[in-house]
């Protein structure tokens, strides 16, 4: 059955995974159409065809859900960063809890999971300590469209913190300057961390004596200090953390904060425990168990991550740091740990990791997951292995977007 691409009439019914929300089409195929709430009647137009579903583009709102709102950035539905705007907060909750246990449901096959209400973030906008842009070829601060991707100029974002909003339109780089991304984090006591990031190892002219900031060019071959430091500290419960330029750190200060009191609060440690972090990073995790055990190894790859886990572990005695992927050094290491904790990107676990931990078999495995799919694959994976999902807690590190942070107790 042929089906004009242009002029769809579709009603929709289900909050989907990825910030779209799922109909039938009148040949039955499912369709994903963004920016959209179930109950509403939507003209679409169709951007990709598959044999059982197709992707749309949202052309107008026929039937308006009574939940619908006016979503706070002119770019919304034009920017490819925020998802759900047009949504309640408390709506958004709702989405992500039931997602999360929809996927840990069909792909992870586990029945009836213990998935708990999602943890409210402390704000709804102004809430990521950093954000990242590309340049346009005019050289304005630009992020991308969705479809089909091309960048645009940046006139608004209500994602940043305060003092990053107040900073970045401050920016102004030259046509062909040569950079290809410019980012911004803040740390303790409002201070910020510029990064020039490019393919070329010459920085470019740019002065940033007028702004009270450290400023690091970042290339494949070098790194140079443009003014102050490579790093900044950030704080979280009380304890500082030093972390470079490049280095990953979770976005939203006050609910990594959060995590790390849930995990502590349900993570029964003994004074003569092992417990392996792997992921490790700049040792989030790692600064607030290693004071609960008698040793606690830590694997993470990136060499700048692990000076900054060395400087920020540097009082604890019982602490090792392996520079390495974790699928080489688990599957290799001879201890017994009570816990396994990890933290991995987006992608999950590596096969190998995974053999690594069934290899060891701890007693505990805590899971922190940015992605619900991936996290889903691999609880199948650890249960087809011996373990049982105790409980998944979704923690909203990423409000108006489709993200959800996850601390599953395996």
């Amino acid at each position: 059955m042929h089906i004009p691409p242009d002029n769809i009439i579709v009603e929709l019914t289900t909050q989907a995974y990825g910030g779209e929300t799922l109909g039938r089409l009148p040949d039955g195929r499912a369709v994903f159409v963004p920016f959209a709430l179930p109950g509403e009647v939507v003209r679409v137009r169709l951007i990709e065809e598959k044999r059982r579903y197709a992707r749309a583009e949202l052309v107008e709102v026929l039937t308006v859900s009574p939940q619908r709102i006016e979503p706070l950035c002119t770019h919304f539905t034009r920017c490819g960063g925020c998802h759900y705007q047009h949504m309640p907060y408390g709506v958004q909750l709702e989405a992500k809890t039931k997602i999360l246990k929809d996927q840990l449901e069909r792909l992870g096959k586990i029945d009836a999971p213990e998935v708990k209400p999602a943890v409210p973030a402390a704000a709804q906008y102004h809430y990521r300590n950093n954000i990242q842009f590309e340049l346009t070829e005019q050289g304005s601060l630009g992020f991308h469209s969705r479809p089909p991707g091309e960048l645009f100029a940046v006139q608004e974002c209500h994602l940043p913190e305060e003092a990053l909003n107040h900073l970045w339109p401050q920016l102004h780089f030259e046509e062909g300057s040569g950079l290809q991304r410019v980012g911004l984090r803040l740390g303790s006591g409002e201070d910020i961390l510029l990064t020039l990031e490019s393919d070329h190892p010459q920085p470019p002219d740019f002065l940033v004596e007028d702004l009270p900031i450290a400023a690091v060019f970042l290339s494949p071959e070098v790194m140079h200090v443009l003014a102050g430091d490579n790093f900044i500290f950030i704080e979280v419960l009380e304890r500082s953390f030093r972390v470079s330029a490049g280095t990953f750190f979770q976005v939203n200060t006050r609910m990594a904060a959060a995590m790390v009191e849930h995990i502590l609060s349900n993570l029964t440690l003994e004074a003569g425990d092992t417990v392996i972090d792997a992921y490790a990073g700049v040792g989030l995790f790692s600064a607030f168990l290693a004071a609960k055990v008698k040793r606690l190894i830590a694997v993470e790859e990136s060499p700048q991550a692990c000076a900054d886990f060395t400087f920020n572990l540097d009082e604890f005695d019982n602490v090792e740091l392996y520079q390495a992927k974790v699928e080489q050094v688990l599957p290799s290491i001879e201890v017994k740990p009570k816990a396994i904790l990890v933290d991995p990107p987006r992608s999950g676990l590596d096969r190998a990791a995974l053999d690594g931990i069934l290899s060891l078999l701890p007693e505990l495995v805590v899971y922190v997951s940015c992605d619900a799919a991936t996290l889903a694959r691999d609880v199948r994976r650890l249960s087809a292995g011996g373990y049982r999902l105790a409980s998944a807690t979704p923690f909203d590190l990423f409000p108006q977007t489709f993200h959800v942070e996850t601390v599953c107790f395996l």
